[in-house]
């Protein structure tokens, strides 16, 4: 998730640092801040097994309103929502899921990829990697004849 939030942290400041209205340190307060917001928002709805789920909640959206999280974020370095609103385009949709972060500018725009992996492969469950089944693939085989030796006396 840190690549992922890390990535459209970095798109959005970008377009804010292309304005040239902002310091470096008011972006790097502002970076900071949305990356925690982002951060603490996705906790619970972060799903790299079935990366789309959830994804309407972590999509970021300005569409004649600013999203929440950018807008607090905006806060935290002395910026209205207006003031904000007027730095970023007024149409812009991202979305910030397990293993892809894409956005569009516009309802018409093209979607671009920002960040995309991909996911690890799953472990199929049949394969004998851990102890436990090696273990049990051990004592299913057939003993082995042992040939023992009395003693008498």
């Amino acid at each position: 998730m840190k690549t992922e939030v890390s990535t459209a942290v970095s798109f959005i400041t970008k377009l804010l640092r292309g304005t040239g209205l902002l310091s470096e340190e008011q972006l790097h307060h502002f970076s900071l801040s949305l990356e925690g917001a982002l951060g603490e928002h996705y906790q619970h709805h972060w799903f790299p097994d079935a990366p789309f789920r959830g994804s309407g909640y972590r999509c970021i959206r300005i569409n004649h309103k600013m999203d929440p999280l950018i807008g607090k974020a905006a806060l935290t370095i002395g910026l209205t929502r207006e003031q904000l609103f007027s730095l970023l385009p007024s149409e812009l949709t991202m979305w910030v899921d397990p293993y892809e972060v894409c956005y569009r500018i516009g309802e018409d725009g093209s979607i671009c990829v920002l960040y995309e992996s991909t996911p690890p492969p799953k472990m199929d469950p049949s394969s004998a990697d851990s102890c436990k089944e090696e273990l049990r693939i051990v004592r299913s085989s057939p003993s082995k004849p042992f040939n023992m030796m009395t003693v008498s006396s």
